[in-house]
């Protein structure tokens, strides 16, 4: 057996495997004799056919199977001993119909083609820096949580007069039009002139209006109009009023502190705003983790400049899912792809060139965490404590075993990002959520 290889580019290169008789034919023929042995063919007793009989029949498909078997033992165990870290699958180099005699041929040579990476230059220190963020819980936020909870966990009722923040109920007619349509208008979402036409009035009113006087979002985020709807939003309209819907604020009692944290987590408006503080803070300390991460990432693979062969990723993509996928789809997700396959393999590296290693307690601890994250507003703390072992148990078994290998990826992951906020030069920079939604933006 020959395997040569050759490197066409700097990520990108041919293995040519080159077969002998010597390299499969005893194979073959100790699979031919296997076959005679259990062959059953008509006018023969089981076992007693004539080799060459069995060997015109079956001779080829066994010789067939045995060349792919060697073929793929050979490409796998050659590439276990090259140095560079191989993406994606061998593609074959695809042979004309006829050019393969496996009657008479000898001698076989088959190619394939592979993508690689040669290596990742990325070293942590005090050379690259980075910047860790944190969002500051300030009482602006703090109010409009207030706000919404209050809203949220309202009374509502049924006035008989509207008034400025109501929804109205009814039906919106296009005067010229066929636009007809029955909905809720929240008067808070629409323009303050337009309210007003909305406000003082009761059941059964017609309020009529121009659309020159809606904005454009304010039919989408308003009326809720479709696409297909926002073509017949013109001229005049009547809103014919069924009901008026209002929410009156709940009043900070103990009855609504109970609703938000259960009974008597909290006893006091104090100790209730000291709470929302403290559940704001932790739960926007998460967002702000992995937005850091996600920032770090970018850093990170711009230092590490890794040269991926894009081309040759997106034909193995294209073949590998073959009949479920187009060239078009390929196209569109190939860039989220690449970005995850470009931070998975400096996460390797960097994983490897400083020991970190994901253990299994590791993983069962993560996925306590994330258990006790997505209970955290149910109530059952006690009960799912007490059945911790199960629920994480049949998570991580769970997807064909898939959810235990990505457990063990994450972990993996946040240990890697732990260790490059130690190394690098980390700049801490405290923002507001203003701020924040401002960077999620860019």
């Amino acid at each position: 057996m020959e395997i040569t290889l050759d490197k066409n580019s700097s990520n990108q290169a041919s293995i040519k495997i080159k077969l002998f008789e010597a390299d499969y034919q005893p194979k073959v023929d100790a699979k031919l004799k296997d076959y005679v042995k259990k062959a059953s063919i008509k006018g023969f007793r089981p076992g007693k056919a004539p080799v060459s009989m069995v060997k015109n029949m079956y001779g080829v498909s066994l010789l067939v199977d045995e060349i792919n078997a060697i073929l793929g033992e050979a490409l796998n165990a050659y590439l276990k001993e090259q140095t560079f870290k191989i993406l994606g699958d061998p593609l074959p180099v695809e042979k004309e119909d006829n050019s393969i005699d496996w009657k008479t041929q000898k001698e076989f040579e088959f190619e394939y083609r592979i993508g690689f990476v040669d290596g990742i230059d990325l070293t942590l220190d005090s050379k690259i820096e980075g910047t860790k963020y944190s969002i500051k819980v300030d009482d602006k936020l703090l109010n409009e949580t207030l706000d919404n909870l209050k809203t949220q966990y309202g009374k509502s009722t049924n006035p008989e007069v509207s008034q400025a923040g109501d929804n109205i109920y009814g039906d919106l007619k296009s005067v010229d039009g066929e636009l007809s349509k029955t909905l809720s208008l929240p008067l808070a979402k629409v323009s303050k002139k337009l309210a007003e036409k909305f406000t003082g009035i009761s059941k059964d009113a017609v309020v009529e209006f121009d659309s020159k006087e809606v904005k454009k979002d304010e039919w989408t985020e308003a009326f809720g109009l479709e696409d297909e709807e926002l073509d017949q939003s013109k001229g005049a309209f009547t809103f014919t009023v069924k009901n008026i819907n209002r929410t009156e604020t709940a009043e900070m009692d103990q009855e609504f502190f109970d609703k938000i944290f259960g009974p008597d987590v909290v006893k006091s408006e104090e100790e209730f705003l000291a709470k929302v503080r403290e559940t704001l803070q932790s739960s926007y300390d998460r967002e702000s983790k992995v937005f850091t991460d996600e920032e770090l990432k970018k850093v990170l693979t711009e230092k590490a400049k890794v040269d991926l062969p894009v081309d040759f990723l997106k034909e193995w993509l294209l073949r590998a899912n073959q009949g479920k996928v187009t060239d078009e789809d390929v196209e569109k997700e190939f860039p989220i792809y690449a970005s995850q396959l470009t931070w998975s393999l400096i996460s390797n590296h960097l994983a490897k060139e400083n020991g970190v290693q994901a253990e299994h307690e590791d993983v069962i601890e993560k996925t306590k965490e994330m258990i006790r994250e997505q209970f955290a507003s149910s109530g059952l703390g006690s009960q799912m404590e007490a059945s911790m072992d199960m629920f994480v148990d049949n998570y991580l078994k769970g997807n064909e075993g898939q959810n235990y290998m990505n457990m063990l990826t994450s972990v993996q992951n946040d240990k890697v990002m732990s260790l490059v906020q130690e190394k690098i030069k980390l700049n801490e920079k405290q923002i507001t959520i203003d701020e924040f939604k401002e960077l999620l933006e860019k």
